[in-house]
């Protein structure tokens, strides 16, 4: 079997596997339901990790035109998937991270109220299903398809404990929030068929490419429409109101995947786009896409750090503090070049097995003690030896600490963006870090003095508002029987492992060079649209792979130091019932009111289309 053929089965896999699940579900007993769903997502991450290896090279790009349905002379009206080392690793990380959820909610967790014990896992293959298939498609309405096959699935797993008002609430704001989302990236995707007759990335790019000298007002138009859609499945500012909201509530396997890989899949789909479609003659101009891209990131950065350092519900923390990576990474992907995405593609491949890690931290916390709110486990987590140690690795990688493939990443987005950029690194990956350290320190090490009352903070009249002011405190356990007394291996095992990955991804020599080779083909324009459309390779301009510097690991040690000295600083001080007043706006911009969210989705349309003209 060729690694092109290779390619529908990687979504093929877990989607038949659901529809086992869904099926078979009633019938299962637990464990054979479950057992399933880790072997159909294994094969999905066995077919992946294949299809990556056999490659050729890392300029490669196997293409299947699904049904035959190949291209003459640049026009087809087929269905194409493309196997590029990104898409491809990409591909392997979801399903790897939906193997880790499966096996992390091994024999533990609750079931539906039906007794359903399909369920669970058939969804987590679904959201794998979709995950892979917009990574590997080259048409731009089947990446619209895969990635609201996603979200649908993502609303109905936010939601999941449905029995509960608050999971219902996050999931529906979650889904409205994401819809309109979806309209504008499908209004997008309208304007560039009546434009170009096609719908295929590469044939789009091809018929831009035929009319140079830059965009009009109908190119800008579907730019802004169908990378605002992408946006907001990435979270970034200001349209990222929905994901605090849903990782509050959402069952802890489903936090890692959402951290862990639907945001960065929206980065992705960011990237995907601008470099196929939007990237020659006829498309957005670099300085134009530059400006936007660093703008959002410099303001997704600085007010996920400020928010994530204000937060006492752990789930929050630690949603807030995706948000500020994210906004780094759009930092690294406004550069516009291999360096750039090599550094963006390290650090997403690191963050995401730390911040799985992190959850799964929380979720044992959670299960074991009723709570996620940093005040009431004072203390508490000293029984928990091992995972407060995972607790406390993780934010130091988090904080950027070598070798940790995130300090690597983050190093090499700092080179590649130069002066100012590596301040705000630092800075961000300090406050992030330093919350996680000291919710560690208070935790799992009782430092600091004793509150006298966990009491929540006051909170608004409304139900709405006061989801955002949650402080986590009496939580419904995730388990079967109520609270944990003994923590199941699987519960360790799994963010031990990941933790693992994300440094193996900072000591891999191979790994950087196959990765800096990828994102030279990645960024090649013309080497997608030829290999695509008339199964020629091209071999891209090389750059020099991502690579450790001197100055990368100091400043990865200064943010390291610099997040200690913030928690040991933190923790000493009492903790203040009410929040700071320079830090009321920007709580009360997360009114939890969804007419509020709109009306900043609207305002962020708007700002990304001024950042373009």
């Amino acid at each position: 079997m060729s690694v092109a053929q290779t390619l529908p089965l990687i979504v093929a896999t877990p989607l038949f596997g659901a529809a086992v699940l869904v099926g078979a579900g009633r019938r299962l007993p637990r464990y054979a339901a479950e057992m399933l769903g880790c072997l159909f997502a294994a094969g999905g991450a066995a077919l992946a990790l294949y299809a990556s290896a056999a490659t050729p090279s890392s300029t490669a790009r196997p293409v299947e035109w699904l049904g035959g349905w190949r291209p003459h002379g640049g026009a087809s009206v087929g269905i194409v998937l493309v196997g590029d080392r990104i898409g491809l690793g990409l591909a392997a990380l979801v399903s790897l991270l939906a193997l880790a959820a499966l096996a992390y909610a091994w024999r533990y967790f609750a079931e539906p109220p039906r007794r359903h014990a399909g369920s669970f896992p058939a969804l987590v293959l679904l959201f794998q299903a979709g995950m892979c298939g917009f990574s590997l498609t080259g048409d731009l309405f089947n990446a619209f398809v895969f990635f609201e096959l996603m979200g649908v699935v993502a609303y109905a797993l936010t939601g999941y404990r449905v029995e509960e008002a608050r999971a219902v609430q996050g999931a529906l704001v979650f889904a409205l929030v994401n819809s309109l989302g979806a309209y504008t990236t499908l209004l997008g995707i309208g304007l560039l068929y009546a434009r170009t007759g096609e719908l295929g990335l590469a044939q789009i790019g091809s018929a831009l490419d035929a009319h140079p000298g830059g965009p009009d007002a109908l190119v800008i138009a579907s730019f802004v429409l169908v990378v605002t859609g992408l946006l907001v499945k990435a979270a970034a500012v200001p349209f990222h109101f929905w994901l605090a909201d849903a990782h509050a509530v959402a069952p802890t396997p489903v936090c890692m995947l959402l951290s862990g890989v639907m945001v960065e899949l929206g980065l992705y789909g960011t990237a995907r786009v601008y470099w196929t479609v939007f990237a020659g003659p006829g498309g957005i101009p670099a300085p134009a896409a530059h400006r936007a891209l660093l703008a959002l990131g410099v303001l997704t950065a600085v007010l996920g750090a400020v928010m994530c350092w204000q937060q006492r519900h752990l789930k929050r923390l630690l949603a807030y503090s995706t948000i500020a990576h994210t906004g780094l990474f759009l930092v690294g992907l406004a550069t516009l070049t291999p360096e750039g995405l090599g550094g963006v593609a390290l650090y997403v491949l690191a963050h995401a097995g730390v911040k799985a890690a992190l959850f799964a931290c929380v979720g044992i916390l959670l299960d074991r003690f009723g709570s996620v709110d940093e005040l009431q486990l004072h203390g508490k987590g000293r029984e928990l030896r091992w995972a407060g140690v995972l607790f406390g690795v993780g934010g130091l990688a988090l904080a950027g600490l070598p070798p940790f493939g995130t300090a690597l990443g983050k190093a090499v987005i700092e080179e590649a963006a130069g002066g100012w950029a590596t301040a705000l690194c630092v800075l961000v990956s300090a406050a992030t870090g330093g919350a996680v350290l000291r919710a560690g320190a208070r935790v799992f090490l009782g430092l600091g003095p004793v509150p006298e009352s966990a009491a929540p903070e006051s909170r608004p009249a409304d139900a709405a508002a006061a989801a955002e002011e949650t402080t986590g405190k009496e939580e419904e356990p995730e388990t079967r029987g109520g609270r944990l007394s003994r923590i199941p291996d699987s519960m360790l095992i799994v963010p031990t492992a990941l933790l693992a990955a994300a440094l193996a991804v900072g000591l891999d020599p191979a790994l950087r060079t196959g990765i800096g080779r990828a994102a030279d083909a990645f960024t090649d324009h013309a080497g997608y649209l030829t290999a695509v459309l008339y199964g020629r390779a091209a071999e891209p301009a090389s750059t020099p792979p991502p690579h450790w510097t001197m100055a990368g690991v100091l400043w990865g040690l200064l943010a390291t130091a610099l997040a200690t000295a913030l928690a040991l600083s933190a923790v000493r001080r009492p903790e203040r019932r009410e929040p700071t007043r320079w830090a009321t706006p920007l709580r009360r911009l997360h009114s939890g009111h969804v007419g509020d969210y709109v009306a900043w989705f609207l305002a962020g349309i708007t700002l990304l289309a001024a950042l373009i003209v």
